[in-house]
């Protein structure tokens, strides 16, 4: 028989009882739920948290295997945002979690957080417009928004709250002549430290055109550490939150940790020269 309190009692001493319920009666919402969005739902799951809205439209794909936490050969081919939620069942059984299997869009946002207090981003990163989407609905409604990015084998964490700078501000996005553009504003704006670059000894599988990089395992692991750390901060509210304009870069290769102040975004100085020289690089 399950017992919630007793599932979740070796989290007691890092948070207090009366912490233990206010994650059960916290809620949600993780859009793609393959890389590090399934790995956040899982140690979500297993930090007590019980109420969640999942979307994914993808599927289980053997190319997954290295880095996802639903990715087995029994769940090849099924819907990651099925397998996700059984997952998280087989942690709690008394787990809520109100599947989007198509994606979020602009139909479908407002629904997707409804109730929410708290919104993980698990968008593939060339899912560019159900990003946007997603972060302009999370901005009008002053939900948190995290995304933990797996950058070699490390990771990089940016939070935007309603009191921190937001994410346009940041991005740039409309300064984008073209998709390409944009992506470019999103890495550099996720990872401006860019302490994975040295080591990367193929360059040529990190192929922008053909959206698809190199990807570690550890570094999925690393980002829901992080991410998952810092969801605990803002429910319970205690602990510093490093967000927007500041951004978080651990390296577990090179053994390097960094806060990165970015105060005019993508449009700084030293970003713009780092954006120029992506560009020439991967366009």
């Amino acid at each position: 028989m399950f017992d919630y309190d007793n599932a979740f009692s070796r989290n007691v001493g890092w948070i207090t009882e009366k912490e233990k319920e206010i994650i059960k009666n916290t809620k949600i919402a993780i859009a793609g739920l393959g890389g590090a969005g399934g790995e956040h739902a899982i140690t979500l799951a297993r930090m007590g948290f019980q109420h969640f809205h999942f979307s994914d439209f993808d599927e289980f794909e053997v190319h997954n295997f290295n880095r996802q936490a639903g990715a087995y050969i029994d769940t090849a081919g099924r819907p990651k945002c099925t397998v996700m939620a059984e997952m998280v069942k087989k942690i709690n059984p008394n787990a809520s979690v109100k599947e989007f299997p198509t994606g979020i869009n602009k139909e479908n946002v407002d629904e997707f957080f409804d109730g929410i207090d708290i919104y993980v981003d698990g968008i593939d990163f060339f899912a560019l417009e159900a990003r946007l989407t997603v972060y302009q609905a999370a901005q009008d409604k002053k939900i948190p928004n995290l995304l933990a990015a797996p950058f070699g084998m490390g990771a990089a964490l940016m939070i935007f709250t309603p009191n921190s700078m937001g994410y346009e501000e940041y991005y740039r996005f409309n300064d984008g002549k073209n998709d390409e553009e944009k992506f470019i504003k999103l890495l550099i704006g996720l990872g401006p430290a860019l302490l994975q670059r040295p080591y990367l000894v193929d360059e040529s599988t990190a192929d922008f055109k053909a959206k698809k990089g190199p990807s570690t395992p550890m570094a999925i692991k690393l980002c829901s550490g992080m991410l998952v750390t810092n969801v605990l901060k803002l429910v319970l509210g205690r602990g510093e939150v490093i967000a927007a304009p500041r951004v978080q870069q651990f390296d577990a290769y090179r053994n390097k940790y960094v806060i990165s102040w970015c105060p005019f975004g993508t449009r700084g100085p030293i970003q713009r020269l780092k954006f120029n020289i992506a560009k020439a690089k991967v366009l």
